[in-house]
């Protein structure tokens, strides 16, 4: 009886062993970084289209995108362009490569913006400081009344710089 003890006592210790360690293996994220996201030849400083309507005209809405990432868990770094939310929680916001992009200068190619979703909201603290997102990238684009955008992301997580 004490053998069946012992063996039931090391079979539930091996269990909870083996899902501490399945829950570990979740693959950490990829790091990319902005030049990532650019195919190779891509003239991402070419010319913006001319509007004379005094509106900020996107530079190269329909840029290509890399599908290196597509469907891979990644952090990028960037700062926010908020989109919709509270005071407290963003659902929905633009990840860009410098501050001020879409906001007080031409949004820059799509290839260089994530459109990124939090199903419950994040807690942005402050929008003026680079952050690292964590979530799972796709190429499936998004367009809005700022921009066109090449990738968006399931947003997991969100950190400082």
């Amino acid at each position: 009886m004490a053998t069946a003890k012992v063996t039931s006592l090391f079979a539930l210790v091996s269990c909870l062993m083996l899902f501490a360690v399945s829950a570990q293996a979740q693959e950490a994220p990829v790091e990319v970084y902005w030049e990532d996201l650019v195919p190779p030849g891509f003239n991402e400083l070419a010319p913006p289209a001319v509007q004379h309507n005094g509106e900020m005209s996107q530079i190269q809405p329909d840029a290509p995108v890399v599908d290196t990432y597509d469907g891979k868990r990644v952090k990028i770094p960037g700062f926010v362009v908020p989109l919709e939310g509270t005071a407290e929680l963003t659902t929905e916001f633009l990840l860009v490569p410098f501050f001020g992009a879409c906001i007080h200068v031409p949004p820059p190619p799509s290839n260089q913006i994530v459109y990124v979703k939090f199903e419950e909201g994040i807690a942005i603290d402050n929008i003026y400081d680079a952050i690292w997102v964590t979530g799972e990238l796709s190429t499936d684009g998004w367009k809005g009344d700022i921009a066109s955008v090449g990738y968006r992301l399931k947003g997991e997580a969100v950190e400082g710089f």
